[in-house]
């Protein structure tokens, strides 16, 4: 009586789990052994070991492992840089560089930035891995926030709109930049940008038992940003901290080609934007490289 209650108690509990997933089969392997979805039941003993007893044992397969991962939280740190083709006569002519008169126009050299403090950081919502073929070749995915700032050598300064320096009250209701009359201790220009990358990843298998420890691995894609937030700050002795918000012509939305390159845990990525990030005047190209931190 005891055997039925418990044989009738397991088929209670295997008839649940069935209902609860309908795509469940019922398959028998062997005599001894029933599998229901993910539950085994093996019948231990009887006629072939010679105990008149047997007994009933339950466990759970093995689930398939998940073709997808994802990593909540990463970063990446490193430097932001460009390449430089503007036609700086072009630009002044449209009224974007706004030159003293008697001093030298602006030019590349007034937009060159001080590499070393030019910095780039990446803060990852989220990222996904979608596994296409084992643990090799997978399709990564995510979303994040891309910092960049712009460390200047010069004492450039940008402006929304309203008085142009250096001719009396001239108004103006476009972007433009200038050379500023201060010597400023730090002069960067912010540019941040909600991304979304898409990358191919290749990677050899792993070489220890800790996921950490992973083998060498390539990804190449692209990326698609928006610029939310675009900012001149500026320190000196003479105004102090000055953080200006406004909309100096930069380009809303970024594309550029992204890739990343490492062994084991160590991960080194670089991105360059194929178009200009102003919008009219000046042929700005960005790129930023460095390390990555991520578990995937």
């Amino acid at each position: 009586m005891k055997r039925l209650i418990t044989l009738l108690a397991i088929v209670t509990y295997c008839t649940g789990a069935v209902a609860q997933a309908k795509t469940d089969t019922l398959i028998t392997n062997r005599k001894d052994t029933i599998r229901i979805g993910n539950i085994i039941i093996i019948k231990k003993g009887g006629k072939k070991t010679g105990n008149s007893d047997s007994t009933l044992m339950l466990s759970k397969a093995p689930r398939k492992p998940s073709r997808i991962k994802t990593n909540w939280g990463g970063v990446d740190i490193g430097f932001s840089n460009y390449t430089d083709k503007s036609n700086y006569a072009a630009a002044t002519a449209d009224g974007y560089l706004v030159n003293k008169p008697g001093s030298p126009n602006l030019g590349k050299d007034d937009f060159k930035v001080k590499t070393g403090k030019s910095i780039n950081v990446n803060i990852w919502i989220v990222t996904q891995q979608l596994n296409l073929y084992k643990e090799n070749i997978s399709l990564r995915y995510g979303l994040g926030l891309e910092l960049n700032n712009y460390r200047y050598k010069s004492a450039i300064s940008y402006k929304e709109d309203g008085t142009v320096p250096y001719n009396g009250t001239l108004q103006t209701n476009k972007p433009f930049v200038f050379r500023d009359s201060v010597n400023f201790s730090k002069n960067k220009l912010a540019a941040d940008y909600l991304t979304v990358p898409f990358m191919i990843n290749f990677a050899t298998n792993k070489w220890g038992h800790n996921d950490n420890q992973r083998g060498f691995n390539i990804a190449f894609g692209v990326s698609a940003g928006y610029l939310y937030s675009q900012r001149n700050k500026q320190r000196s002795e003479t105004r102090g901290k000055e953080k200006n918000k406004g909309d100096y012509d930069l380009e809303k939305f970024k594309f550029s080609y992204v890739g990343e390159i490492g062994f084991g845990p160590v991960k080194f990525y670089a991105s360059y934007a194929p178009k200009s990030m102003y919008e009219h005047s000046l042929d700005i190209r960005p790129y930023n490289f460095g390390f990555r931190i991520t578990s995937l």
